[in-house]
């Protein structure tokens, strides 16, 4: 630890800290827009100057390593004076019309750092050039007349997502900021969408298409919860205002992902335009009615409790983007008081139950947590493709890569990832296991030794593997990474898919002259599978929140809540037990999906409560359930 005296006020602080981030410790505000606490420091604004005792200058505080018995003076005349002239250049580079802009009102670092400082008026006279504006994005819109040229857009599709599609060209003045080194508009770019960008620019630079004019900060509600998108569950923060979602922002206090989201976290949640079902229906005559929901249970029970315990009565199937509260009390419902034959979930890939079981065999869990992707150094991903899928694990892997992490691809596929590999290996369909062996054994075709031989080299290597992995499959690989001393990531397949699996709803999907089925699709998206699977089923309950294909094939629907809407539990793919929270308020009459199920198990006479906490670490190997 170091002394540092900050305004008249001595601390200590770990050696390596920057004179901002003492100042921070001290209680003393400097302003900034380059910086960013999750980026790394640039210098680039230089509005965060201060003074130091024993240096002729003024000194950014940003990237300035404190040192031992450093004097340092935030607040003098020189240094605000200083501060009120960058932000009077800055102001003078562009088009910072502050009465037009949609980050105006709160929004906008800059115009809140010119208040901050006391600026009334420009100083000098502004650059009346008009710079270019991309609009061809879907989801955001690039405007280099709001530009400061502070970098942090780059800097966190670099360091944050490794995708390093922004740049600028030219120099002073004429700097623009470009997509592909200017080669192509921003929505024909390399851009993957993930919406970093947005969420650090300080200003009205890039703006989001959907929540334009829709809210500023101080008048929005945030909510901390989970996304539902895969089984990583993100930390997301939701901002709405009178009960309408403004926009979705990554929770930069996630341990999960820090901050970092893809699309499906960031703009599907906005994209929603299905017809919300908010009535309990019954087909009669052929069509769906409304009704209340005492008749939609009665109906059920009078068509359900005579096919209790009978083989292909009742099926029950589930989506895992149902809470951990609601599969419990589905599988207690179905699986134990109805003695259903199917009870199941909707999940297709195989990457779960293949982890579950062998697992089960090993008598221990091998999975570790995604952590182990910043330390690696080599990755192999075998099976799945991190630019369609669980996306943030990409990131994760992407953004390694500048400071020496190799990635090796094992994948019979075309791979969204391929030219970012080191090696790439493509197994004859049916070849996985053949060529993690020989990985294992240093043997076959030159692709597979000089993958081997990256492998070999490696202190920290890290294997995931995704759903179209099966158990004989994943026991090479897992043999593969003891070998190597190497850390297994498994990616589920839906936010709850380890919660579904620890509850033993791990058996395949496939109707077999089922008299009835129950659907608890949630807000989930039906698949073609599903829909072919009910044809000819005499009687169909979909529990869901919107009208999807499955309503032409129901005979009763009951609505439930939306993901915004929902409070429950999910356990991700690290076993990290996370409680999601409502943003918005359900409309009148909606039901959570436990709820749902409960009023239904109590039409049926039965009770489906319980310690679902404690069914989900009974599997053996137990889940550890991560803080």
């Amino acid at each position: 630890m170091i002394n540092v005296t900050i305004d008249e006020k001595t601390i200590q602080v770990p050696e390596g800290t920057t004179v901002l981030q003492a100042a921070k410790m001290a209680g003393a505000d400097i302003p900034t827009l380059c910086d960013h606490p999750y980026l790394k420091p640039y210098g680039g604004c230089r509005l965060c100057l201060v003074e130091v005792q024993g240096f002729r200058t003024l000194q950014p505080a940003c990237t300035l390593p404190a040192s031992n018995n450093m004097v340092i003076n935030t607040s003098t005349e020189k240094v605000k004076a200083a501060r009120k002239f960058v932000l009077t250049l800055i102001f003078s580079e562009r088009n910072h019309f502050c009465p037009f802009c949609e980050m105006s009102g709160g929004d906008c670092e800059l115009q809140n750092a010119a208040y901050k400082e006391g600026m009334t008026h420009w100083q000098l006279q502004p650059n009346w050039t008009p710079y270019p504006v991309d609009a061809s994005h879907p989801y955001f819109i690039l405007d280099n007349n709001r530009c400061i040229l502070c970098r942090r857009c780059v800097r966190a599709c670099g360091e944050l997502v490794g995708n390093f599609t922004l740049g600028f060209e030219e120099r002073g003045s004429l700097s623009m900021l470009i997509a592909d080194l200017g080669s192509t508009p921003l929505g024909e770019s390399s851009c993957i969408s993930c919406g970093s960008c947005v969420q650090v620019c300080p200003t009205g630079a890039i703006i989001e298409r959907q929540s334009s004019y829709r809210g500023h900060e101080i008048q929005v509600e945030k909510t901390d919860t989970v996304c539902l998108g895969c089984s990583i569950g993100c930390g997301v923060t939701v901002e709405t205002r009178d009960n309408q979602m403004v926009r979705v922002k990554g929770d930069w206090e996630a341990a999960v992902n820090g901050g970092v989201i893809c699309k499906v976290g960031r703009f599907f949640p906005m994209d929603e335009k299905r017809n919300r079902i908010t009535n309990p229906m019954v087909r009669k005559d052929g069509a769906l009615v409304p009704v209340s929901w005492d008749e939609a249970m009665k109906t059920i029970a009078a068509q359900v409790k005579p096919l209790a315990g009978k083989k292909s009565g009742v099926a029950a199937l589930a989506s895992t983007r149902l809470p951990a509260e609601a599969l419990y009390a589905f599988k207690k419902l179905f699986g134990e008081d109805l003695k259903s034959d199917l009870v199941t979930t909707l999940e297709e890939g195989l990457s779960t139950v293949a982890a579950a079981n062998l697992a089960e065999k090993l008598g221990k869990s091998f999975e570790g947590d995604l952590n182990a992707l910043d330390s690696s150094d080599c990755v192999v991903v075998a099976g799945v493709d991190l630019v369609k899928e669980h996306e943030v694990a990409g990131f994760f892997i992407k953004r390694a890569q500048p400071h020496g992490t190799k990635l090796i691809l094992v994948d019979s596929e075309a791979n969204g990832l391929d030219l970012a590999a080191d090696a790439t290996i493509k197994p004859a369909k049916g070849g996985m296991k053949d060529t993690l062996i020989a990985l294992a054994q240093k043997k076959g075709s030159p692709e597979i030794t000089a993958a081997a031989a990256l492998i070999a080299e490696a202190r920290h290597p890290v294997f995931v593997f995704g759903k179209g992995i099966d158990e004989a499959e994943l026991k090479a690989l897992v043999d593969l990474a003891a070998s190597v001393n190497g850390v297994v990531i498994g990616l589920k397949g839906g936010a709850n898919s380890l919660a579904a699996s620890q509850l033993h709803l791990d058996a395949e999907f496939k109707l077999n002259g089922h008299k009835a089925v129950f659907v608890a699709l949630g807000d989930d998206f039906s698949t073609q599978k599903i829909e072919d699977q009910l044809k000819g089923i005499p009687f169909v309950v979909v529990q869901t929140a919107y009208a999807t294909p499955l309503a032409d094939h129901a005979d009763v629907i009951l609505p439930v809540e939306t993901w915004a809407e929902l409070e429950g539990h999910y356990l991700n793919l690290e076993g990290r037990l996370q409680e999601a929270h409502p943003s918005l308020k359900a409309p009148q009459g909606i039901y959570t999906n436990l709820k749902a199920i409960e009023t239904l198990a109590a039409a049926l006479g039965c009770d489906v409560k319980g310690d679902w906490k404690a069914e989900l670490v009974a599997r053996t190997p137990a889940v550890a359930l991560v803080a």
